[in-house]
């Protein structure tokens, strides 16, 4: 029998860590829809998602850009290649890909959905399952740097670490809801803060694709400061 599409070796063991995280509940709270508004405006597109891939759908908890759609199944969904792959994608041009890489549901899709650039960041739990992406998109081809892709992982990084953090924060700590509590308000701000810098930027020197390499240069000093704070607060 051929391999079901999108399913990696350790499904099974990538699915049980995802539920024992709790993923879906974490990720409806409030600070990871800024999460995406965030990455849209850092790259100057108008759809960011986080993408959580179950068993047989993907779920999208944190959506900038595409109001109503919340789920997808699993074969149509361009978030499924990375699990597959177990690495970040990146799609120039969704039109120009052939079947090798993006088999024909996911494909057909995009296509009805009028997307055609897509890019995916890999979430991880603290196991390194990869729980989802997240991911940016176009409804228009568009080059993609390697320093575009190195702040798209650095962004699923913090989210991936801001997942497991609030995990250990109401699981592992007696006061641990308190200790999130406070935590998530100091990452709203440092998220409101970086959000209100990249607008100046892009307002100061206009809007460009690739997004400049010393534009992203201050976005990700900013990053290593938003890590930091999380570094610091591992609710034990």
């Amino acid at each position: 029998m051929a391999p079901t599409p999108f399913v990696p070796d350790n499904e099974s063991e990538r699915l049980r860590s995802l539920r024992a995280y709790d993923v879906l509940p974490t990720l409806i709270e409030p600070i990871f829809d800024e999460f995406v508004a965030l990455t849209a405006q850092v790259f100057s597109l108008p759809i960011s998602l986080i993408a959580v891939v179950e068993e047989a759908e993907v779920f999208y908890p944190a959506n900038h850009g595409m109001p109503g759609n919340d789920r997808q199944r699993r074969a149509e969904a361009l978030c499924s290649t990375a699990i597959e792959k177990a690495r970040a994608v990146v799609y120039h041009d969704l039109l120009l890909e052939t079947a090798a890489t993006i088999p024909a549901e996911a494909a057909l899709a995009a296509q009805q959905n009028e997307l055609r650039f897509y890019a995916g960041a890999l979430l991880r739990l603290p196991d390194q399952s990869p729980l989802g992406t997240l991911c940016i998109i176009d409804r228009q081809p568009r080059t993609f740097s390697a320093t575009e892709q190195q702040v798209l992982d650095q962004l699923a990084a913090l989210v991936s670490q801001a997942i497991a953090v609030r995990h250990a924060c109401l699981y592992q700590s007696a006061d641990g809801l308190e200790q999130w509590e406070q935590l998530r308000t100091q990452l709203q701000e440092e998220l409101r803060e970086l959000t209100a810098l990249v607008r100046y930027l892009f307002t100061r020197h206009g809007v460009q694709i690739p997004v400049p390499a010393e534009l992203l240069a201050q976005v990700e000093r900013r990053l290593h400061d938003f890590r930091a704070l999380l570094d610091e607060h591992q609710c034990s």
